[in-house]
C-alpha cells in the first residue's frame, strides 16, 4: 500500500556530530510488499505485486519494476510515492529514514480494493505488507483479510500500529510482527525469552491463527495450532539487517505454499532473514543462500 523508491547510501562511518563520506548510492523499488515479492520470485515462486504509484517518482518506480521479473498490477494515484533513505556504514551500523507516503483519496483506495478483489480468484495467499499511507483507514487491511477469507485465500499480515491491531482482529492466517511492533501492539517491553513467548501467545489470542514473532539475531518464536517453536539461527556476521523481516515473511509464505508444515516454514523464514542480513544494503538472499542457513537453524519445540 505504500511503495517507495529506496535510496541506499553507503558511507565510511556513522557517528554523532561528525561528518560521514558517501561511498555509494543506489536507487531501487522498495516497500515491504515489493521486497517480499522479490524474495518469493527469486525462490521460484509465482507472485503478483499490487501497488499504487503516482507522480514523477511513480514513473521511475514503474521503470525500476520492469527489471524485477514478476508481474505488477499498478493502480494510478495523483500524488508522488515516497522516497526512503537507508544509510549504512562499513561496520553494518544502519539508519533508516522513511517518508510517510502520499495521501490517497477515497476513489484511489476503492480502485486498490477492486484490484485486489479481482486477483483473489487466482491467489492462494494474500500478503498485506507495510504501512498505510495518509488517507487510508486503519481498518483497510482487516477488510481485505475478511474478503480473502470469504474466497478461501490465506493471509499474512506484516504491518504496525492500528493497522496491525485491527488486522489481527480480522483473523489472518499468520501475523509476523518484529519485537518493536509487538511491544507497541501490547504496550509492553520484551526483554526476556519468557516475555517474548508470552507476547506471541497473547498476539494469537487477539485473533490471528498463528504468530511468528521475529527477534532479529535471536531468531523467532512461532505459535500455531500445531504447537509452539523457537527457531534460533546460527551466528553470522550481519552487515545490513534492514529488510531481513521482509525476507522472513516472504520465505515463510513461500514455504507454506510449497507444502511445508508450520515448524519448517518457520525455519525457512528465519533462514532467509538471517542470510539476507549478511548481505550489503537492501539485498536479499537467494534460495541457495537461505538453504545453507536453513540446515543450521536450531528448531526447538517448546509446547505441543
Amino acid at each position: 500500500m505504500n511503495p517507495a523508491i529506496d535510496r541506499t547510501i553507503g558511507v565510511d562511518r556513522l557517528a554523532f556530530d561528525d561528518r560521514a563520506y558517501i561511498l555509494s548510492s543506489k536507487d531501487s523499488p522498495g516497500g515491504r510488499g515489493i521486497n517480499a515479492a522479490c524474495v518469493i520470485h527469486s525462490f521460484g515462486g509465482e507472485t503478483l505485486a499490487i501497488l499504487p504509484a503516482g507522480g514523477d517518482r511513480g514513473v521511475r518506480f514503474e521503470h525500476y519494476m520492469q527489471k524485477c521479473g514478476f508481474p505488477v498490477a499498478t493502480v494510478p494515484v495523483r500524488n508522488d510515492i515516497r522516497l526512503n533513505l537507508t544509510i549504512t556504514d562499513r561496520h553494518g551500523l544502519t539508519v533508516k529514514l522513511n517518508e510517510i507516503g502520499p495521501r490517497l483519496d477515497r476513489g484511489e483506495i476503492a480502485s486498490i480494493e477492486g484490484t485486489v478483489e479481482a486477483q483473489l480468484a487466482n491467489a492462494t495467499w494474500l500478503m498485506l505488507c507495510g504501512s498505510l499511507p495518509p488517507g487510508v483507514p486503519s481498518e483497510f487491511y482487516a477488510q481485505l483479510i475478511t474478503r480473502a477469507k470469504r474466497k478461501n485465500v490465506k493471509t499474512l499480515l506484516d504491518t504496525d500500529g492500528e493497522a496491525l491491531s485491527q488486522g489481527i482482529e480480522a483473523g489472518p492466517t499468520v501475523v509476523t510482527p518484529n519485537q518493536q511492533e509487538a511491544e507497541r501492539l501490547l504496550n509492553t517491553v520484551l526483554l526476556t525469552r519468557s516475555q517474548s513467548l508470552a507476547a506471541a501467545r497473547r498476539i494469537q489470542s487477539l485473533g490471528a491463527d498463528s504468530v511468528v514473532l521475529s527477534l532479529a539475531s535471536r531468531g523467532a518464536i512461532g505459535v500455531s495450532s500445531e504447537g509452539i517453536w523457537e527457531a534460533i539461527p546460527p551466528r553470522v556476521d550481519a552487515i545490513s539487517p534492514i529488510g531481513a523481516g521482509d525476507a522472513l515473511a516472504a520465505a515463510l509464505t513461500w514455504a507454506f505454499d510449497n507444502g511445508s508444515d508450520f515448524s519448517d516454514a518457520l525455519r525457512w523464514g528465519v533462514a532467509a532473514g538471517t542470510a539476507s542480513a549478511t548481505l550489503p544494503g537492501m539485498s536479499f538472499a537467494s534460495l541457495e543462500q537461505a538453504r545453507v542457513i536453513h540446515d543450521e537453524v536450531d528448531l526447538r519445540r517448546l509446547e505441543a
